[in-house]
């Protein structure tokens, strides 16, 4: 069985050597992900492909087949996640299991045993037994069905960076048994897998509710109801993790937990706020290791990257990033800084919070409570000698004024607003109380933006839009004269089933002209500036999100979801 050959349209046979190295791997690392290259396969699925047929096994593509979930109803679920194997299908007098591992004989002699009769064993991908296990028993239920089972080598996943401290309390206790830091630990290693930007854990009628924003889009997580009993533990660990007080239960608390997942360092942000039913938690994940900024990398055209690129690099003046929460503000602004920061520049920011600390930048934190407001450290600054000031967000008067100040003493200044477009920027500074011709005199540019959904590269199609799909705006015409075709969402396993992977910026930007500073000094609507700015050759988010989708880039709906027509 064991030798190298190469079967007729199939894999070919591992080797003695060969086999004794995968089996090695699969019981050290639980994968052959380590050993591919020493195998001589360009990854992990044609390894285990070759593992099965050298043991005379069928692989099988979870992403393509069905279980029978009946099959459940009378397996014993603890042997499902104690041996990583699954029942998909029943023929005449056998079972039919999927398992990780086809070396673990031991694993198949008690699935027979329990169930009663003979077992057939397949094979595959051992992230995609996982998967299945969780997709339909639940984020969780290792640890309410069998999960203290397995060896403690899954904590070495999740490490708090800093020590936790534990009272006398029942709900301390509790928030200590073994089975709940098991379930937390495994609820933010999900998250981080799974490129989650938030964590939702609400408690409603039903029950506890997980969720995970992903790529800007919730997707709520299967969970087992008996997760339930564990709900008062899971949210009393976290409170701890996070430094708050877990006997306070009627007001909203902050926190934050210093992690590392999987060997990457991480930094969760904490919302606690009392509900209906409970306490309900909002964790913003901040993964320091797979944020990479640079002004290049966030998906600007040439055109606006040079634009924009030159006015970030004016002495003084103000340049503004507007969009709702999450479009990626923060990005783009700690992008900016870290282009144009060099050992000749003083460079001092006001956050509330801080998210990502910046090497060669001075960053301070926001205390309202204590009296560390935005204007309040925007007017210490000035006093440091700073050469660009950045702003978290201009959210009143004094704010707005203080930084106008600021650019008219000879400092560039960055902030953030809420506002739908980039021509809303200058009258929402207007509406604040701040003079027109101030305003109109120290903005140098706005950046409008959004964030959609890309494209999964693996499974995207190319497709013919119906009449009544197509937006009015939209230029389909050119579309069809350059013979490019326009790509939908599928979804398959390397998207988690959503026929989108990662995300991608729309911007709008809007330099400030001799023009468009006299209609914003007379007051005139956004409209209006928006008007000059697009006679100027500004192009709108909108516009920008159809060269996108002309470019398979994204899809109509994605656009859609998030701008609206000119």
């Amino acid at each position: 069985m064991m030798q190298s050959a190469q079967l007729v349209d199939g894999p070919r046979l591992l080797d003695p050597r060969e086999f004794q190295i995968a089996r090695e791997a699969q019981v050290t690392h639980g994968s052959l992900e380590k050993v591919t290259g020493v195998l001589g396969f360009a990854n992990e699925e044609l390894a285990v492909r070759a593992v099965a047929a050298t043991l005379g096994l069928e692989f099988v593509d979870l992403s393509t087949t069905e279980p029978d979930l009946t099959l459940i109803e009378n397996f014993p679920v603890k042997l499902i996640h104690r041996f990583g194997v699954f029942p998909i299908r029943r023929t005449d007098d056998s079972l039919v299991v999927v398992t990780g591992n086809p070396f673990d004989l031991h694993a198949l002699d008690a699935v027979s045993s329990a169930a009663g009769c003979s077992v057939i064993p397949v094979v595959a991908l051992p992230w995609e037994v996982a998967k299945l296990v969780k997709s339909h028993l639940g984020v969780g239920a290792e640890t309410i069905d069998g999960l203290l089972a397995q060896s403690d080598a899954d904590d070495d996943d999740v490490q708090v960076l800093e020590e936790l401290e534990f009272d006398r309390s029942e709900a301390s206790q509790q928030a200590q048994q073994a089975s709940v830091v098991h379930l937390v630990n495994e609820i933010l290693c999900e998250a981080v897998d799974a490129r989650a930007s938030d964590i939702h854990i609400e408690c409603q009628a039903a029950g506890l509710k997980i969720r995970y924003r992903i790529d800007g889009v919730l997707q709520t997580q299967p969970m087992p109801p008996e997760i339930n009993r564990f709900q008062a533990a899971i949210i009393s660990r976290l409170k701890i993790m996070a430094k708050m007080n877990i006997a306070e239960k009627r007001i909203p608390q902050d926190g934050r937990i210093k992690l590392k997942v999987s060997r990457r360092e991480v930094d969760i942000r904490v919302s606690v706020i009392p509900m209906l039913h409970g306490e309900s938690i909002v964790m913003r994940v901040l993964d320091k290791d797979a944020m990479k900024f640079s002004l290049r990398g966030i998906g600007m055209d040439d055109d606006i990257y040079e634009r924009f690129n030159k006015v970030i690099r004016l002495p003084h003046g103000i340049v503004l990033v507007t969009g709702p929460t999450g479009s990626g503000k923060t990005t783009t602004l700690y992008s900016s800084l870290a282009e144009i920061k060099d050992e000749e520049t003083k460079i001092i920011t006001t956050e509330d919070p801080i998210e990502y600390q910046l090497d060669g930048i001075n960053q301070i934190q926001v205390h309202a409570k204590v009296g560390m407001t935005f204007a309040a450290s925007l007017r210490a600054i000035l006093r440091h000698d700073p050469d660009v000031v950045l702003v978290g967000e201009i959210r009143d008067q004094e704010t707005a004024e203080n930084a106008i100040q600021a650019s008219l003493t000879g400092h560039l200044v960055f902030s953030t607003l809420h506002t739908n477009d980039a021509a809303g920027a200058f009258m929402r500074l207007v509406d604040m109380g701040v003079e027109p011709f101030l305003v109109s005199s120290t903005i140098e540019g706005v950046m409008a933006q959004r964030l959609v959904r890309t494209l999964c590269k693996a499974c995207c199609v190319p497709y013919e839009p119906e009449p009544e799909e197509i937006p009015i705006d939209f230029p389909i015409e050119e579309v069809r004269k350059s013979g490019q075709p326009l790509y939908k969402n599928v979804g398959c396993r390397n998207c988690r089933g959503t026929g989108y992977a990662g995300r991608i910026g729309l911007y709008e930007f809007l330099q400030a002209s001799d023009e468009m500073r006299q209609l914003v000094t007379e007051r005139l609507p956004s409209n209006v500036v928006k008007q000059r700015a697009i006679k100027d050759g500004m192009r709108t988010l909108r516009q920008d999100g159809w060269k996108r989708v002309m470019r398979g880039q994204t899809t109509l709906s994605e656009v859609l979801r998030v701008t609206k027509a000119d």
